[in-house]
């Protein structure tokens, strides 16, 4: 029953799509994010939300993992790649993917799915977001110089990046539906406790959407020139970053000194790890405007989206069987011994 619903709305999904209905940049852009964190606000329990915003030693942790480690770690292994046959374009994409800052809703919904602190992934995915309009184009600045020229941000250059639009068009996709959500959640808490209607599959659904239009802007595209070879190992070695940093976060978030629980490690894992595609494509063509192999820089970024909801998803049932276990394990060791009499 499952497969058929989903290759239902996979159909259905295809035919608005090309059909032109659909109007990706503007359902994908703010309806769909939008639909994500309303969806949020009503299924996120107010107490969950404000407790989250006091986990500081979390916050810090995502934020300099998402945007000083990983750009660097990213930078470091290309000093090595330079010197294959790899398109170099498609490796200077591959270093803008590591800039960028972590994403609006799928760290959200794969948090969510595995039972994690949502309430933490939300906050640092909308911080990191904002976060992100600042710090991204610095960092691009930093680690790319290509021919010689340095990319300029908004300091008196040429191709400045519109801070104030980006901020309100986040402010309106996430801050404010999120909020509306949770007035919502006052006046109907009552009925949704005792429905429980199904916000994990309304949320599949949306990203459903999102993955779909991602490919077609990765492949439709006919001013991409991409040789096989390269395309296949920029590929591999998008799964094999995912695979190390995911690992990587999990080894410092569960060691005996961290002090954060299990379900704190996933929304770590998540939000360290996945990279924002909504922001990161219009600041790429933003900072890139003009240059010819934009599409060639885009490239990583469009693949590393998808890329990382579909390891996340089928990564969800070893994640939440793990977080189970060792919830149950710390509830065993935390209860008092029953002296025995003798």
């Amino acid at each position: 029953m499952r497969i058929v619903v989903f290759l239902t709305v996979v159909n259905s999904v295809l035919c608005l799509y090309f059909l032109g209905p659909l109007k990706p940049e503007i359902t994908v852009t703010y309806i769909a994010v939008s639909a994500i964190f309303f969806n949020s606000g009503l299924s996120l329990k107010t107490e969950e939300l404000t407790s989250a915003l006091m986990h500081v030693k979390l916050h810090l942790f995502v934020q300099i993992f998402t945007l000083v480690f990983f750009p660097t770690a990213i930078w470091l292994f290309l000093q090595l790649l330079s010197i294959t046959p790899i398109n170099e374009w498609l490796l200077k994409g591959l270093q803008t993917v590591g800039c960028m800052p972590p994403p609006v809703s799928s760290a959200v919904i794969l948090t969510k799915a595995v039972g994690g602190n949502e309430a933490a992934a939300i906050f640092n995915s909308a911080f990191g977001s904002f976060l992100g309009i600042v710090i991204t184009p610095l960092l691009l600045l930093l680690f790319l110089n290509i021919n010689g020229i340095f990319l300029f941000c908004s300091f008196g250059s040429s191709s400045s990046v519109p801070f104030t639009s980006i901020f309100s068009q986040l402010f309106m996709t996430v801050v404010v539906p999120l909020i509306i959500g949770q007035i919502v959640r006052r006046y109907i808490k009552d009925w949704l406790e005792r429905k429980k209607p199904p916000f994990g599959t309304i949320s599949s659904c949306v990203l459903l959407m999102i993955i779909y239009t991602t490919f077609c802007d990765t492949f439709a595209n006919p001013n991409i020139d991409l040789d096989k070879f390269s395309l296949i190992i920029i590929v591999f070695i998008i799964f094999s970053v995912q695979m190390s940093f995911m690992f990587l976060t999990f080894l410092f978030s569960t060691r005996n000194d961290s002090g954060f629980t299990p379900a704190d490690t996933v929304a770590i894992i998540f939000c360290s790890t996945h990279k924002s595609l909504t922001l990161g494509i219009p600041m790429l063509k933003i900072v890139f405007a003009g240059y010819e192999h934009l599409s060639l820089i885009s490239v990583p970024l469009l693949i590393y989206h998808p890329a990382q909801i579909l390891l996340g998803s089928l990564l969800v049932p070893t994640i939440k069987s793990w977080m189970v276990s060792r919830q149950k394990a710390l509830k065993l060791t935390r209860q008092p011994k029953v002296p025995v009499k003798v």
